[in-house]
């Protein structure tokens, strides 16, 4: 075990930052979060915080004070204008900087290759898209883009300490989304699975405690400053085998009714009705983080079945995507 730290969180409110405030301090460091106060917590006591709104740098500086930290999580900077404004209220006042990246980040390059390693980054950028969801995904690459540009240039100009990990798509209990949830609800209630013609994308996601875990060890062990690194497994799943397991867990048969993504799309289904047939879903290749940084998340197959069972035993409320649109699904299939 390392020293006790003291450890600064930015957000920590929901599905990732908890589980990550719980997880230091179960290893003795003292954390303080800062967000807005808005999204309930049952976080210890322990935990001091702080509140302001993290895309103002001037409230920033004033609910951080005097203090400095060992490191700071950032799980929540979603443009460039909140990494840089915390690059300057930190700036000397922290040891080490792990920024929240996305595998996002490489969808919006033209010609990436898939798997995308972590020199795949540089290069032209694609255009935005015409349609609406597609221009959202996009737009969220472009900005996580901006964070990480960012935080490369402190790191040039001022040696900032930063670290960037890129995450593909994040699973667990509590997901806010409820992706395998939705899966699970609808091949067993009876009714069919409607998935696009058009295949997505294999399946390389991570489960939330191998997230969590490589950042306590990325933060105790002081490893990437400098760099970026890609989050991922080493399984490669097809989205036709991750139905067949899943449907083996369950003891049901997929029902699955294929119709073309525009169909879908028009009538306001997708990309709710299977999200991980989404085409902006990363594929990472990991090597440089397990090699550098020695973390390696999980297969798959090594934690799906235990999702699924406390999904089964905990019954959280079906997610907005299930729930919403489950009886539109039916009368279209």
């Amino acid at each position: 075990m390392s020293r006790p730290m003291d450890v600064l969180v930015i957000g920590g409110t929901r599905f990732v930052g908890p589980r990550l405030v719980r997880a230091l301090l179960d290893r003795d460091h003292r954390v303080t979060t800062f967000n807005r106060g808005k999204t309930p917590t049952d976080l210890p006591d322990s935990v001091e915080r702080l509140h302001g709104d993290r895309s103002d740098p001037a409230q920033l500086a004033r609910g951080i004070g005097g203090r400095e930290f060992d490191a700071c999580v950032d799980t929540i900077a979603m443009r460039g204008g909140d990494t840089l404004g915390a690059v300057e209220v930190l700036d000397g006042r922290v040891g080490h900087y792990v920024h929240f990246s996305t595998g996002q980040v490489y969808l919006v390059r033209a010609g990436c290759p898939v798997p995308a390693r972590e020199e795949d980054y540089d290069g032209p950028i694609v255009e935005a898209p015409p349609e609406e969801w597609a221009r959202r995904e996009w737009r969220y690459g472009i900005e996580k883009r901006e964070c990480e540009d960012a935080l490369e240039d402190a790191w040039v100009s001022r040696r900032f300490p930063a670290t960037r990990l890129r995450l593909p798509m994040i699973h667990g209990a509590g997901d806010p989304k409820g992706r395998i949830q939705g899966y699970v609800l609808r091949l067993t209630d009876g009714g069919p699975l409607l998935v696009p013609l058009e295949s997505g994308p294999r399946i390389r996601h991570v489960h939330v405690d191998d997230v969590v875990d490589a950042v306590v060890r990325i933060v105790e062990d002081g490893r990437g400053i400098g760099a970026a690194y890609n989050l991922a497994p080493g399984d490669l799943v097809s989205f036709h085998d991750f139905l067949a397991r899943l449907g083996e867990i369950l003891d049901a048969t997929p029902d699955v009714v294929r119709l073309p993504r525009d169909e879908l799309l028009d009538e306001g289904l997708f990309p709710a009705c299977s999200p991980l047939s989404n085409p902006w879903m990363s594929v990472l290749d990991g090597t440089r983080a397990r090699e550098e940084l020695g973390v390696a998340p999980r297969a798959l197959a090594e934690w799906l079945a235990g999702l699924v069972e406390r999904l089964e035993n905990e019954e959280p409320e079906a997610p907005d995507g299930y729930r919403d649109q489950r009886e539109r699904e039916r009368a279209l299939a």
